[in-house]
């Protein structure tokens, strides 16, 4: 007779050739009107999608938006107009593996590559002799914790470096927020439109969570030993980052670094959750130098 494991497994393997080979779902109008309104530069042979638009006449500050996991730039929509009242450039991308970009496989996803293709766009637009101001989220705050490392180094640009959540100085716990649920592995329903990550690349990509136990040291370092100004915009309710363990163990890392704790219903997207208070936090903490 069969063991039972035999038969599960047995009945698995077609279920996964399916699931395989579900083909992505249509872009809905907002994320077809993102992508035609961006651009794409190429970072060794990968076709890298990015959107920079020119904002506030009078100010030449310039500001990177760096996405999580699993999502994309459009992250960012619903700040995006508030930052271009502000900001003279306001840039974001679709890391390689994420949203419009490429996503190779097989391909050895690591965030030391993330941290190269944002440097890559910077002198793609010219903007390496500039300072750079980084608001990043999620996967996205370790790819700014390595150019916060960079940032040491001579040529590098300077780094403002503000931080809505998902930092790398507590355990890492998996999971996201209840609040945007996700359709299937790799695709997250957000704002009503969906983001999505080829299935084949995701374990490749979610490499990421053993890259940051690794090199712990290095990117915590990085922000122990900066002088550039930190901020972090937080949501109570983030599952990532439990509260209020998270803000104990951030505040006693980082000392120096400014906090805005938004509403108590607030989770793991705060600027989708709650775009005005995330958008006044971060404009407070920028106009305050």
């Amino acid at each position: 007779r069969m063991e039972w494991w035999m038969q599960v497994g047995l009945l698995s393997v077609p279920l996964l050739a399916v699931y395989l080979h579900i083909p992505p779902p249509n872009l809905s109008p907002a994320l077809l009107s993102w992508r035609s309104s961006g651009g794409y530069f190429t970072y060794k042979d990968q076709n890298i999608f990015y959107k920079d638009s020119t904002g506030a006449v009078g100010s030449s500050d310039i500001v990177i938006l760096l996405h999580g996991f699993p999502t994309s730039s459009y992250d960012w929509y619903k700040i995006w107009e508030g930052l271009t009242q502000r900001f003279h450039r306001v840039i974001a991308l679709d890391f390689v593996g994420f949203g419009f970009s490429d996503k190779p496989r097989p391909h050895h996803y690591s965030i030391f590559e993330q941290a190269s293709i944002v440097e890559g766009l910077v002198h793609h637009l010219g903007l390496h002799h500039h300072r750079i101001n980084l608001l990043s989220h999620d996967y996205g705050d370790t790819v700014a914790q390595e150019l916060l490392h960079r940032s040491v180094q001579p040529l590098m640009f300077w780094l403002i470096f503000v931080v809505p959540i998902k930092m790398t100085v507590s355990r890492e716990v998996g999971g996201h927020s209840t609040g945007h649920p996700f359709t299937f592995p790799g695709c997250a329903a957000l704002g009503g439109t969906i983001h999505c990550i080829t299935t084949r690349s995701l374990l490749s990509i979610l490499q990421y969570i053993n890259q940051r136990k690794k090199h712990r040291e290095r990117w915590v370092g990085a922000l122990r030993s900066t002088s550039v100004p930190l901020h972090l915009i937080y949501g109570p309710l983030d599952p990532v980052n439990p509260h209020p363990e998270f803000l104990q163990l951030y505040k006693k890392v980082l000392p120096t670094s400014t906090v805005t704790v938004l509403d108590d219903h607030i989770s793991h997207y705060p600027q989708l959750e709650d775009p005005t208070g995330f958008l006044n936090a971060y404009l407070n903490f920028i106009n305050s130098f």
